[in-house]
């Protein structure tokens, strides 16, 4: 009987269960769409992981990085105690954490003001307006904050001069630069961070609202006791994200905030490794350092996570 029945294409050994190319014939389509993105992962996500030997060698033009020699180590030992990388390691660990201290609850607490708005015209332009920064590029942020701050042409300088106050200098001082980078930050990514949010929102049943205010819930109660548990797990989820980028302090922004006077206070590990990797040659010390910074966010990621499991939420691993 059973063999019977495997000669009619029956599975009787594993029922319910279907092979990989049943599998693959139904959703091929779906498979075809994800193929672009799993080459360019593959392409710039694991193929440059051959490179990751030279942080364990010292890279010559004329080796190249099979061929140059092995010196274990001694990247690491010179990394540790390098003081350049340690104020690296230091400011990236201190704007990492403010920005993860003020900007991460920043599109949250957004997201809840827009979805009280009830005018849907006027929130869809709030929204709008919200989200424009997002697709500016961190020059033309740089352009327009240093309009608003420069000391003798800013926009700012000159209303206080005008009500007899004393310019402040916003750009070069080390004292403003870190709460400069948070501002920016909040300014630039909080209204594009709401989306997420606003589906979480939107994906709360209506019922366990209307029950509330039966109940006589208040809004601030609703928010408190439904919406915000309801977002329990996005919020999670990219709490673990942020996290597990801490040691990635935004190059992009500090390398066009930064200027001489406040590099001190600035400097983070990317901007660390692009004057050694790319203006000075140093391919493998710089690697060394890559795979340090690396090493660290995995940990933080995989920390993030079991916190967040701890405290009875989903997490990734």
């Amino acid at each position: 009987m059973k063999l019977a029945e495997t000669k009619a294409g029956l599975d009787i050994t594993t029922p319910g269960k279907k092979s990989f190319w049943t599998v693959f014939n139904k959703y091929k389509y779906l498979y075809l769409l994800a193929l672009p993105g799993i080459v360019v992962t593959i392409l710039f996500s694991y193929i440059p992981m051959y490179g990751l030997q030279l942080a364990f060698k010292k890279y010559t033009y004329a080796g190249g990085i099979w061929g140059s020699e092995w010196v274990g180590l001694k990247h690491f030992k010179f990394l540790i105690s390098n003081p350049d990388f340690l104020n690296a390691l230091k400011n990236t660990i201190i704007i990492s954490f403010g920005r993860l201290l003020f900007g991460f609850p920043a599109p949250i607490i957004l997201a809840l003001l827009l979805n009280e708005l009830r005018n849907p015209l006027f929130k869809r332009t709030v929204q709008s307006i919200l989200y424009l920064p997002h697709f500016l590029s961190w020059v033309i942020m740089t352009g327009i904050i240093f309009n608003l701050l420069s000391l003798n042409t800013g926009v700012v300088n000159n209303l206080l001069t005008r009500f007899g106050l004393p310019k402040i200098m916003f750009l070069g001082n080390p004292a403003t630069f870190r709460p400069l980078v948070y501002i920016s930050d909040i300014w630039k990514s909080a209204g594009w961070g709401t989306i997420i949010y606003l589906a979480a929102i939107a994906g709360i049943d209506v019922e366990i609202y209307e029950s509330a205010v039966i109940d006589g819930a208040g809004r601030l109660q609703q928010i408190i006791y439904i919406t915000l548990p309801q977002m329990a797990y996005a919020i999670g989820t990219l709490l673990i994200l942020n996290v597990g980028g801490m040691m990635n302090a935004g190059f992009d922004q500090i390398f066009n905030l930064m200027n001489p006077p406040t590099q001190q206070v600035g400097d983070i590990i990317d901007t660390y490794v692009y004057r050694l990797g790319v203006l000075s040659a140093q391919y493998d010390f710089s690697t060394a350092v890559g795979l340090f910074k690396n090493v660290v966010n995995c940990v933080l990621m995989v920390t993030a996570n079991w916190v967040v499991k701890l405290f009875g939420h989903e997490g990734f691993i």
